[in-house]
């Protein structure tokens, strides 16, 4: 909404806003181009030009989309699908990921899956087999295991402690003092 109101006040006609996204029909004067980053930097948003920041983004989008937001499942390999999706080849987006993210797609899907798993465990309306299988594991061993090893603890373990009480802000860190008569 912020980007469509900025895109408005400058007087630009788009095309589509989408998730990080905006198709603009005309051409934009550098000064427009300086007062869009200026208006969308003041909404936290912020304009990109490097391409290769643009490119990230837009693998970012593509997981979160996937993980987040979709039940449909992809019947392709992951690796093929980001492909097809961005155009371009696995091996160099996932080169360009590791060098400016520091880690992995691989390791940014996972982390993704296991954050989708932790709500829908919480929201306790799938059992585990339903949840492995609407977030296309193989087997509930499988989303166990990697569930342990993001977590440290099995989703069993995790679903028990969402029902237990949750620690006030002010107590979490603290340590109990010890009387030393």
């Amino acid at each position: 909404m912020a980007v469509k109101e900025e895109l408005k006040k400058l007087g630009l006609h788009f095309i589509v806003v989408d998730l990080g996204e905006v198709e603009i029909m005309e051409s934009i004067s550098l000064e427009q181009r300086e007062l869009l980053k200026i208006a969308l930097h003041s909404s936290g948003l912020e304009l990109m030009d490097d391409k290769r920041a643009i490119l990230i983004e837009k693998i970012k989008n593509v997981v979160i989309e996937m993980v987040h937001h979709t039940d449909e499942i992809i019947k392709i390999n992951f690796s093929d699908y980001l492909s097809e999706k961005l155009n371009h080849d696995y091996t160099y987006l996932a080169n360009l990921f590791s060098e400016v993210q520091g880690t992995t797609i691989e390791q940014f899907v996972i982390s993704h899956k296991i954050e989708r798993i932790k709500e829908l465990i919480i929201y306790d309306e799938l059992n585990i087999t339903e949840i492995a299988d609407k977030m296309n594991y193989s087997s509930v061993a499988h989303l166990s295991n990697q569930f342990k090893k993001v977590t440290g603890l099995s989703p069993t373990h995790f679903k028990q402690l969402k029902n237990k009480r949750r620690s006030p802000i002010e107590d979490i860190g603290n340590v109990p003092e010890v009387n030393h008569e």
